[in-house]
């Protein structure tokens, strides 16, 4: 059940602007305007994991390269087994895993095989070890083998010259070994992403440095370092707190497009903020400001500077974060090459207690996933959502996502989660 939104409610969300951008259509057009990199890197494969692919990969042999036994037990000939009785049999050899069996098999023959060995030329089925009685020199099979039971064939997994993974790829764990498992020793990948990232203001002071009368220590340059981290294809340039003037700021923008693919910045680039800030990036790229139906988070900036993309992210540690898992980090995957699965995940859980929403604007709160009795998953708000509450990051295990259009909602209610794990 929704809980129903009055229009005093309404009037009081200061924030609310009706001029705004809904966020998916934000997403969208960021979308159209990146370009990936385009310089390649040929990497032995245990430094790949991370990367990104650049070029299809294919199949240099048959995986498996043999028909193999998928289980410990007896390779036998089904012509020699009775369809209704049992069927003793004498056993002529063993095949093991790396040590096949060479002889032949014949009539009323089986061959004990395990796991991976390969199939004696003459056999055509594997009968588990657990459904044959054993004797001195033999076995009795019962009844109900099949042709080909727990028998992998050659190539049905891979065939030679199959395409194995296509360019933008990620490598992860799985990759690897399926690399390895065709004897491929080096990929290409797309060099790293090179990101530029800075902080600007005159109340932030860096780690070392003694807060003076309204200066506090600037938290946001460690969230985006810690965000990027988890990118292995990205590469960080850290660029430190830059001052309030138009020459430091004109000068670290252009640093940092000369040195990156991409320039991220906290703060100091909203739409309420100095004009000189507007003016130097219409003078040095193609910035536009938007106010986005989002909360928290509402302005950001997105562009170039030169060659390089350029986000603004909002001062606030909240909403800087948000607007970095709602957009950017999508872009930098894309500028990072890869071609599917770059938006966050999500999936359907119930509220286990009210949350306070106002229309008019997609919001991202924080919440706390629990799994229920019966395997459902529920979730509740970390409670107070203010975007300069950087503990709420670190409680919730997932963002709460509450459409624009959307008033508050009552316990009971199915809403959209955004899982952290494996994500932030």
């Amino acid at each position: 059940m929704t809980a129903p939104t009055t229009p005093r409610d309404l009037a009081l969300d200061a924030d609310y602007d009706p001029n705004s951008m809904p966020v998916d259509r934000a997403r969208e057009y960021i979308r159209q305007f990146l370009a990936p990199v385009a310089a390649v890197e040929h990497l032995h494969i245990r430094e790949a994991l991370g990367r990104v692919l650049a070029e299809d990969v294919h199949a240099t042999l048959a995986v498996p390269a043999h028909d193999n036994s998928a289980m410990d037990g007896y390779a036998v000939r089904c012509a020699d087994l009775a369809a209704d009785a049992d069927t003793p049999l004498t056993l002529v050899g063993t095949a093991f895993a790396g040590r096949p069996f060479t002889g032949a098999v014949g009539p009323g023959q089986a061959v004990r095989i395990f796991t991976g060995g390969v199939m004696p030329a003459d056999c055509d089925a594997v009968v588990m070890q657990e459904r044959a009685t054993a004797h001195p020199g033999g076995v009795t099979i019962g009844p109900g083998v099949r042709r080909g039971q727990n028998v992998r064939l050659a190539g049905e997994d891979l065939k030679p010259g199959q395409v194995v993974f296509e360019r933008g790829q990620l490598v992860r764990a799985a990759e690897l070994g399926m690399l390895a498992s065709l004897g491929i020793i080096e990929v290409a990948v797309w060099r790293k992403l090179r990101v530029a990232f800075f902080s600007t203001g005159d109340e932030l002071v860096s780690l070392g440095g003694t807060p003076g009368p309204g200066q506090i220590y600037d938290s946001n340059r460690y969230t985006l370092r810690g965000m990027l981290a988890s990118t292995p294809s990205v590469e960080c340039i850290d660029m430190g707190v830059i001052r309030d003037t138009p020459e430091a700021v004109e000068a670290a923008f252009v640093s940092a497009a000369g040195a990156a693919d991409a320039v991220i910045t906290s703060g100091g680039v909203s739409v309420g903020d100095a004009d000189y800030v507007k003016q130097l990036l219409d003078r040095l790229g193609d910035v536009l400001f938007w106010k986005l139906a989002i909360k928290p988070g509402r302005p950001l900036a997105f562009g170039k500077i030169g060659a390089a993309h350029f986000f603004g992210l909002p001062g606030n540690p909240v909403a800087a974060m948000v607007t970095y898992y709602q957009f950017v980090r999508e872009a930098l995957l894309i500028l990072s090459g890869r071609t599917r699965a770059t938006a966050m995940p999500t999936f359907k859980a119930v509220l286990s207690a009210p949350v306070r929403k106002l229309p008019g604007r997609t919001e991202f709160q924080r919440g706390i996933l629990e799994r229920a009795v019966d395997g459902s998953w529920t979730v509740r708000s970390t409670g107070d959502q203010g975007s300069g509450i950087l503990s709420s990051m670190s409680r919730a295990d997932c963002f709460i996502v509450l459409p624009q259009d959307s008033g508050n909602q009552d316990a009971g209610s199915v809403v959209d989660v955004q899982p952290f794990d494996g994500v932030l």
